[in-house]
């Protein structure tokens, strides 16, 4: 019973009064005493009522401090023993010392005293030796969230199932939203009669229809290239499983009636908000495009990004519309800036070397200083004889400089043009890029996700062979008051004759438009294959990489450099070239050492395969058919494993027919 204010209140009422009391008649002593003896006898049964009651007052609040006291007791036992919560006491043996009733009941056991805790709950111990806190982990089929006191041996387990269930059940109900476009539609049923048009928008809309139907999609088509499909996290989850297999459903089946239609799915996910949803399927979908199509890209709001399909070639455009719109573009910005500073990847091929001499051209007929970074150091062979003939060109040979020049020459009135790459971690001198608020980005690689942040002019071509073959187009529209150079023109060839291997891979017509005008404007076919020759060292060192080389899956070889022996990037590629040439080989894999700690890896293809889905599960990138990565802190043999648990999971839901 809690103790009564109005009680405590009297009692200290009295006690005041009681003191009152004793003052004055104290003080009436000093003037006449027999008044205040009599006082005293008056008051003397008051005050020992007050003294009486203060003793009642007192035994009471001890009964009730004692009572409450003895209930708090109980309620901690009980709690202890019965409330839904595992308390469990360990030595520093990780044997159990004591249990409540409740976590042996979670083992169906009477009980736990005496065992071993790698016997009861092994998971529990790593959670103890890394000192951590709090951690979920799942015990007898139930969630349980172990609450760790390291300085008591304490384990606390709450059993959260339900609340895993209902969050799990969350995840899988989330909305996702995605964006299906017909990636070549217009090409396709350009010159189509009304018929066949409306047979092959019958034949996709069926084929996407019993899809959804399949899998619990909703699917509207909103026009004549572009759907939207609405489904949630479960149905996401299941169709990465099967890799979108409607890719393959819809490219083979327009095949067979002679029209080679793709498709291109974007996907939000991630966020509860429908605006949010729907820009991310947006910008999955522009990411896809951006790759070459006929593939799958799913945006989540955390800005990572997963990617299928991909199997096919680009399309090449049957236009030259977009090259002469972004030429006149490109042409307005650099008009607008005060100089032009052009800057490729690193250890720059011929590719880099002969598109960067391609907009530096650009720049000189806009009447605009131009300057290419290279950085001499990190230049191969090839390009080295290049830069020796460039030499003797001293008005061309004054246009490099090098990182540490473009930084101090940079202004805010400078144009950055960066070609043969998109990713900010690959070009020679990333704080350019921080630097300089102008930028363009020329591009003949799939899009991934790493990319140069708001660039005003993006001129990304899959389809095309090469940067150099891009520039080229440009240089046709630019102003013809300055004529292109031999060497220049000879530059630009190289890098189209490397990319394509001389004409081999990746070449489609507007290739050979684009060798046909630089040949015209006197490129020279001989110094190019000058440029190109290779030493007896580097083909010995070659042929020790192709002696290694083992067959994995079929038509896929794998060739490793020794532990103790270390080769450059360009090596390893022409190793991956030479190995592509052989018969029976559709893929190829090259891997060695780079440096002290890093591990590099060159992949070719003749189409059939995509090495560049391969390479970014290895954080790298590239092309469907050139592709390549870097590896840090892991031996050859770790890479290589690395490598081959990549093409497994590549080939993992694609043999299906």
């Amino acid at each position: 019973m809690p103790l009564n204010l109005k009680k405590r209140s009297i009692r200290y009422l009295l006690i005041g009064l009681m003191g009152v009391t004793v003052v004055l008649l104290g003080f009436t002593a000093y003037y006449n005493w027999l008044i205040s003896a009599a006082g005293f006898v008056l008051v003397a049964p008051l005050f020992f009522f007050i003294i009486l009651y203060d003793e009642r007052e007192k035994k009471e609040i001890e009964e009730y401090i004692s009572t409450l006291s003895y209930r708090v007791k109980k309620v901690g036992e009980e709690a202890l023993m019965e409330m839904p919560i595992g308390i469990m006491l360990i030595n520093d043996d990780y044997y159990i010392e004591w249990t409540n009733p409740f976590i042996s009941s979670c083992f169906s056991e009477d009980t736990l005293i005496g065992r071993s805790l790698y016997d009861v709950a092994e998971s529990v111990v790593p959670l103890i030796k890394q000192e951590v806190e709090t951690e979920i982990i799942t015990l007898h089929n139930r969630k349980f969230r172990v609450i760790h006191k390291r300085d008591e041996k304490l384990l606390y387990f709450l059993d959260v199932t339900e609340q895993a269930e209902i969050e799990k059940l969350y995840e899988e109900e989330r909305t996702v939203i995605a964006v299906i476009f017909l990636d070549n539609y217009d090409d396709v049923t350009q010159g189509m009669d009304d018929p066949t048009r409306s047979n092959l928008n019958n034949l996709v809309t069926s084929i996407l229809n019993r899809w959804a139907q399949e899998n619990g999609l909703f699917i509207k088509r909103v026009s004549s290239d572009r759907y939207i499909a609405v489904f949630n996290e479960s149905i996401l989850q299941d169709l990465e499983k099967e890799k979108f297999t409607i890719l393959d459903d819809v490219r083979d089946s327009t095949a067979k009636q002679n029209v080679g239609l793709t498709l291109s799915i974007g996907v939000g996910t991630g966020v509860s908000s429908l605006p949010e949803l729907g820009a991310l399927a947006q910008s999955s979908l522009d990411l896809a495009l951006g790759r070459g199509g006929d593939q799958v890209a799913i945006k989540q709001s955390n800005g990572k990004v997963k990617f299928f399909g991909g199997k096919s070639n680009p399309v090449e455009k049957r236009t030259r519309v977009r090259a002469r719109v972004i030429s006149h573009a490109l042409k307005e910005l650099v008009i607008e800036s005060e100089k032009v500073i052009i800057m490729g990847h690193k250890y720059p091929d011929m590719d880099a070397i002969g598109a960067s001499i391609g907009i530096l051209k650009v720049a000189q007929m806009n009447q605009r200083e131009g300057y290419v970074v290279v950085n001499f150091n990190e230049i191969d062979t090839g390009v080295r004889r290049l830069m020796e003939e460039i030499q003797k060109n001293e008005g061309l040979f004054s246009r490099f400089i090098t990182p540490e020049q473009a930084l101090e020459i940079a202004t805010e009135d400078t144009l950055l043009v960066i070609v043969d790459t998109h990713k900010p971690s690959l070009v020679i001198e990333e704080r350019l890029l921080t630097k300089i608020d102008h930028t363009v980005v020329i591009d003949h690689h799939r899009r991934g996700e790493e990319f140069i942040s708001h660039p005003l002019l993006v001129y990304m071509e899959p389809y095309a062979s090469s940067t150099s073959e891009l520039v080229t187009e440009l240089l046709e529209y630019q102003p013809k008051n300055s004529k292109i150079e031999m060497l220049e023109a000879t530059a630009l060839l190289a890098g189209i004759i490397v990319d394509t291997k001389s004409f081999t891979l990746r070449t489609g017509s507007r290739t050979f438009d684009a060798a046909s005008y630089l040949r015209a404007h006197g490129a020279d076919t001989v110094l190019v294959q000058r440029f190109l020759k290779e030493d007896i060292d580097t083909y010995v060192r070659r042929a020790k990489l192709i002696e290694s080389v083992s067959y994995y899956h079929d038509g896929i070889v794998i060739a490793a450099g020794k532990e103790d022996e270390v080769y450059n990037q360009v090596l390893l590629a022409q190793t991956a070239d030479t190995l592509l040439s052989m018969d029976g080989v559709k893929a190829s894999f090259v891997l060695s050492k780079r440096s002290e700690n890093m591990i590099g890896i060159s992949a070719r293809s003749l189409g059939d395969i995509n090495v560049q889905i391969i390479m970014e599960a290895l954080n790298g990138g590239g092309h469907l058919t050139n592709a390549a990565t870097q590896l840090t802190g892991v031996s050859v043999e770790e890479a290589q494993q690395s490598l081959k648990d990549a093409i497994d999971e590549y080939f993992e839901g694609r043999t299906k027919e």
